[in-house]
């Protein structure tokens, strides 16, 4: 017997030196939620040690983060009910308090990266990512909305637009209005292949965006199709996207690796809210060991190709490996 793997294997030194995947800290992004309210962190029940910030607490939150080395966040916002309407108006409205956190979130931290959240549900009063008429969600009609947000973000200082509403052509169509209004160095992730799942619950008690009526399965995909996810590249692709997203993560782990395989843009998958549940379920339980298997979750979706994971273990990784 000639070939012995365990020969590379023999000790850590070894290991490291041909270890394949890398992590850290820099390859993560990390969701905040934030509520217009003053000095109130409210923890979310499905999602231990999560919580939602108001707009002045969220500040020391990225403070905390970012002593600890996180450097990528997203922001989620939590809108009360008497500000949404079936169009989503307060989406780029002036008054927007999204629009005040992302401001002054930049003029705090400069260097730290933003991504923003572009869908009609946590501003409409249908729950729903676009236009509803008669139970239908319609397309076409939705997308000057998008672009509305999307540049009302870009005017606030968000470094990457993130369309997550799963619209035919909103790539294109914000990518067009941004670049019409100034901001072509404004980035574009989009939700690629957003997968109708049952890991989002937690999330949607996060934001209380949960649809009125129907589901989501008329524009989010099909979780038996992967053709389709490298249908939805190709025309991010073409649109002008900068980066391509998978979402959820754990059980798309194909998806990612396909799209890696196939297209040149940096792949991001999102380690969403029920994925992130589940793992502290269970390491509550004892069944499972926090650390190892957080570090372990997180490793798999960049050895299956992400380039950036959208995570709630962010900062608790940063703080294992600070």
């Amino acid at each position: 017997m000639y070939t012995r793997p365990r020969r590379n294997r023999k000790s850590s030194a070894i290991r490291n030196m041909i270890e394949e995947s890398h992590l850290s800290v820099n390859h993560l992004i990390y969701p905040l939620f934030v509520t217009d309210e003053e000095n109130k962190k409210t923890e979310i029940s499905s999602m231990p040690n999560i919580f939602r910030w108001s707009k002045d607490l969220i500040i020391k939150e990225v403070e905390e983060c970012v002593k600890l080395g996180v450097q990528n966040f997203v922001l989620f916002p939590v809108v009360q009910e008497v500000k949404k309407d079936k169009v989503a108006t307060y989406s780029y409205a002036d008054d927007n308090f999204y629009l005040e956190v992302i401001k002054n979130l930049k003029r705090e931290f400069p260097s730290i990266t933003l991504m923003s959240d572009v869908a009609l549900d946590p501003y409409s009063t249908d729950g729903h990512d676009g236009l509803v008429e008669n139970g239908e969600i319609l397309n076409d009609e939705t997308l000057p909305i998008l672009a509305k947000m999307s540049v009302a973000q870009a005017q606030a200082g968000i470094d990457i637009i993130g369309p997550s509403d799963m619209m035919d052509g909103r790539i294109g169509f914000i990518r067009e209005m941004l670049d019409e209004s100034g901001y072509s160095n404004t980035s574009i992730m989009s939700y690629t292949a957003k997968y109708a799942s049952a890991f989002y619950g937690p999330f949607r008690d996060a934001l209380d965006s949960a649809p009125k009526a129907g589901d989501k399965k008329t524009y989010q995909m099909n979780p038996a199709n992967k053709k389709e996810a490298i249908l939805e590249a190709m025309l991010d692709v073409e649109e002008g996207a900068d980066f391509l997203m998978v979402k959820p993560a754990l059980a798309y782990l194909d998806i990612i690796h396909i799209l890696n395989e196939n297209f040149t843009l940096p792949v991001t998958a999102y380690n969403v809210s029920g994925e992130y549940a589940m793992l502290c379920a269970a390491a509550q339980k004892g069944w499972l060991n926090y650390e190892s298997s957080v570090q372990e979750t997180l490793l798999s979706m960049r050895r299956a190709g992400a380039s950036s994971i959208l995570t709630y273990f962010a900062k608790d990784f940063a703080k294992m490996t600070k």
